[in-house]
């Protein structure tokens, strides 16, 4: 009885008969209990981080130089850039950990009375010691709304900047 066997065909690409022969022989020269972690890294290099990654607060100040010197100086934040257009000063940013503030100058379109920070509070969150954190700023002559306290999960503590912005320090108590 005759036996049938399939031919392959002329038409195969080099490409793809290069790619077999290198599967060939990665088979040869992994250990089969080392194939699936293999592949398994291969997937986690290429997987992305899903979801939000990062967010920059961006807020209008009175005086944005005096600010950018107030985030730096007195809450330990590094000036990542100026902001310039035709030698005027327009504002900056200011960075820490993964936490950005883009302060930005009044351009007084609105008014010059008009209250800044109103109804707004960021939550900023750290996994240094958050009391040695207040009393650093504390030292550089910035006044606490309230010292660390335990609440909601966290220990906190509440400063106010220039233009009555609130920020809130937090670590997650466990």
């Amino acid at each position: 009885m005759a036996r049938k066997v399939k031919r392959q065909s002329k038409a195969r690409s080099k490409s793809s008969a290069k790619a077999k022969g290198t599967r060939a022989l990665r088979r040869a020269t992994a250990p089969k209990a080392a194939q699936p972690r293999a592949k398994a890294a291969r997937k986690s290099v290429v997987a992305r981080a899903k979801g939000l990654q990062s967010m920059a607060a961006g807020i209008t100040a009175n005086d944005a130089a005096a600010s950018l010197k107030w985030y730096t100086d007195a809450l330990g934040f590094s000036l990542k850039e100026r902001w310039e257009q035709e030698g005027v000063f327009l504002g900056g940013s200011v960075v820490h950990g993964a936490v950005t503030f883009n302060i930005g100058q009044d351009d007084w379109k609105l008014g010059r009375d008009r209250k800044k920070g109103q109804g707004v509070r960021f939550f900023i969150t750290t996994a240094d010691n958050i009391d040695a954190y207040a009393k650093a700023i504390t030292s550089r002559g910035v006044t606490l709304e309230h010292e660390p306290k335990d609440e909601w999960g966290f220990r906190a503590f509440s400063v106010a900047d220039p233009d009555g912005y609130k920020l809130t320090f937090l670590k997650p108590l466990k």
